[in-house]
């Protein structure tokens, strides 16, 4: 049976990286993928690592072939792959682990072509976030190549890595890199398939760690005449691509946003480096597990490592929806529950100190996601959250409790359909008897 994703990583002399790549993708919590990985003629142990991890997991394929570029590599493992999506990673990066799953998600979840995604930059020990586009939902090609145009020689649009693609488009239209071309490579692909392609979505999580600096094209030994020709190769791709996306009023409107692509490719696509104004240490960025809790055992561990498996989950909802992972996981402990609280209680049943409940809550209000009145029943004294969830709070909502349904699923992930039976009965058994004590 053809696995849903084909994850291809092109290897070339890696050997202090490829381990950190691989590892991020086999531990990926969505689990129907082949990793092709493609080295290229390497000079180091980079072969024999990869070699390595084939013969311990089925999912790894290893293609060896003499040295000619990371376009010929990835034409190779296309040749070889069978998912019914691409993915791309290079050797140098790593992803997410809820990479490939959001990816999927999104592509299934709205039906589209592809699925354009965050991504974080790392310089050293800093890393920031980077996207362009911020509208959720789908997208038309010409909705798609408006944003592009926007900054048309950016990273966000350029590279396969932040992307999820479709096979049978991309073989359907016998889609290839040029090995001839060795600067914009990766764009000249996209926009190729972008102009085949229908339907796009954006979705605002970063799932992919860029830590590879580009090297420029004075850097590849070429002549002041070989870098113009190639470039003006690369230009003519993109003029062709959007005479075809825009009809000729849009594109002689257009025509100025189009040629500064020239100007910004100047600097060869690169990635300038995190900034001081949005960056933070690198492993600050998502939510990190002490590895000693983990093994510690007793009924605060316990606990703990359960809140902690929840968090990881909503974690990404709240990425999605920009908001703190507090803020989310208030919305779903407010949707959860089923009577009118005091602040006091409803703050207790989030497990946040009041001052956070308090805060927190005005950061949802303020969204516009939630509105809460206070009021009195009958002739109670204490003041009970009457909560109103706006139409803006749906979408949201319907991310945490998938959350909330994955971190289930992992939790259970392990037990055997009669040990869930089990488990079911005697978790019921448990919590009545609880119920009974705290009454």
């Amino acid at each position: 049976m053809s696995p849903t994703v084909s994850i291809i990583v092109p290897v070339y002399n890696a050997e202090r990286t490829i381990r950190r790549c691989i590892d991020s993708i086999l531990n990926q919590e969505y689990a129907d993928f082949e990793l092709l990985l493609v080295d290229d003629g390497s000079a180091d142990h980079s072969g024999s690592v990869c070699d390595e991890y084939a013969s311990q997991d089925s999912r790894v394929r290893v293609f060896h072939k003499a040295n000619s570029g990371v376009s010929s590599s990835r034409n190779l493992a296309l040749d070889h792959a069978r998912g019914e999506y691409l993915q791309f990673l290079d050797s140098d990066d790593w992803i997410t682990p809820d990479a490939t799953r959001s990816l999927v998600r999104a592509m299934e979840a709205q039906p589209c072509d592809m699925v354009i995604s965050d991504f974080y930059r790392v310089v050293g020990e800093r890393v920031c976030q980077k996207g362009d586009i911020d509208e959720d939902g789908v997208m038309t090609r010409e909705e798609f190549a408006a944003h592009m145009m926007e900054a048309p020689a950016d990273f966000y649009y350029g590279v396969l890595w932040n992307k999820l693609y479709r096979r049978s488009i991309v073989e359907a239209h016998h889609l290839r890199m040029d090995p001839e071309i060795s600067w914009c490579e990766d764009f000249m692909f996209n926009l190729e398939y972008i102009r085949h392609a229908q339907l796009f979505r954006a979705i605002q999580i970063p799932i992919y760690y860029y830590v590879k600096t580009k090297g420029s094209l004075a850097s590849q030994s070429l002549t002041i005449s070989q870098t113009v020709k190639m470039k003006l190769t690369v230009f003519e791709y993109y003029h062709r691509f959007f005479k075809t996306v825009l009809d000729e009023e849009e594109y002689e409107r257009c025509r100025l946003k189009v040629y500064r692509f020239l100007v910004d490719a100047a600097g060869d696509g690169s990635v300038p480096p995190a900034g001081l104004s949005n960056s933070r240490k690198l492993g600050d960025e998502r939510m990190q597990v002490c590895p000693h809790v983990l093994q510690g055992e007793g009924v605060l561990y316990d606990a703990f490592r359960e809140r902690k498996l929840l968090d990881r989950y909503l974690e990404t909802a709240a990425l999605k929806n920009d908001l703190a992972l507090s803020d989310a996981r208030l919305l779903l402990a407010l949707w959860e529950l089923n009577f009118q609280p005091t602040r006091q209680e409803a703050a207790d049943f989030a497990n946040l100190p009041r001052s956070a409940f308090s805060l927190s809550l005005k950061k949802l209000t303020g969204r516009g996601l939630l509105k809460v009145t206070d009021v009195r029943r009958g002739k109670e004294q204490l003041r009970r959250m009457d909560i109103f969830f706006a139409e803006a709070a749906k979408p949201v909502l319907a991310d945490l409790q998938m959350a909330r349904q994955d971190y289930e699923a992992a939790r259970l992930a392990s037990l055997l359909p009669e040990e869930l039976a089990q488990h079911s009965l005697l978790s019921e058994k448990i919590q009545a008897h609880i119920r009974d004590i705290l009454q």
